[in-house]
């Protein structure tokens, strides 16, 4: 599952950002062809805005012949809405073998995923039922307290920074979702704010999510100084 229906306000660009170009290429062209090109990857599923699918269709997945997209569907509010929508894409409308095997969870706005990061979290879905690709951080982090001071310093080689792909047993992760679809007015109104899919499933089972070594290449194309150095590694 590809998620490409991020608005990218933080870029501070009319065109959203998985659609900004690098080298001449939308940046979530590269994602797509990383999972095209995998030995791993039988179907993809791309989820994008209302307003992008006709321009997803002819302008990417035909335009460069990605034949492994099996759709391309609209999103929802909220990026685990539009992770949902892809899961159900996946039950309904793929071959039952799919929603017995592996799935890879990914923004299209990383445009550096490699096909040694997708083996590794393959790897590791298959041993754990559950992992995400993750760095560990260079920096020494400090917990704010609510004014903004400094209330903790954690042990930095406990740190990692999340990444994805992030990567499930099907069931486990459906399942996960399942319940979150339930009760996310609940969270909600507890102040609970869903930010990966490894939180889903740490909130609604008792599974471990296991880190698995992704790359500090692996950037998030977020902010316009991201666009020269994702361009930097791509043509290295």
């Amino acid at each position: 599952i590809v998620l490409a229906a991020g608005q990218g306000k933080r870029m501070h660009s009319k065109v959203q950002k998985q659609f900004l170009e690098i080298q001449g290429y939308p940046v979530l062209y590269y994602s797509l062809r990383c999972f095209q090109e995998s030995p791993l990857i039988q179907d993809i599923i791309l989820v994008t805005g209302e307003e992008s699918i006709s321009y997803c269709k002819e302008e990417i997945v035909q335009k460069y012949g990605f034949t492994k997209v099996s759709a391309v569907i609209p999103g929802g509010k909220e990026r685990y809405d539009s992770v949902w929508m892809g899961l159900k894409a996946v039950k309904d409308d793929l071959p039952k073998e799919a929603t017995e095997g592996i799935v890879f969870i990914h923004d299209g706005a990383r445009p550096m995923v490699s096909e040694d990061i997708l083996e590794r979290c393959f790897q590791d879905a298959q041993k754990y039922n559950a992992c995400v690709a993750a760095v560990p951080v260079k920096d020494t982090i400090k917990i704010a307290d609510e004014n903004g001071f400094a209330e903790t310093t954690p042990r930095r080689d406990r740190v990692w920074q999340v990444q994805t792909p992030q990567t499930f047993s099907f069931g486990l992760i459906y399942d996960a979702y399942a319940q979150l679809a339930e009760q996310k007015d609940t969270l909600a109104g507890k102040g609970i704010k869903i930010t990966d899919d490894a939180m889903v499933v740490e909130t609604f089972t008792d599974h471990q999510v296991k880190l698995t070594e992704g790359s500090y290449r692996n950037l998030k194309v977020t902010t316009p100084e991201d666009l020269p150095l994702a361009e930097k590694y791509l043509h290295s």
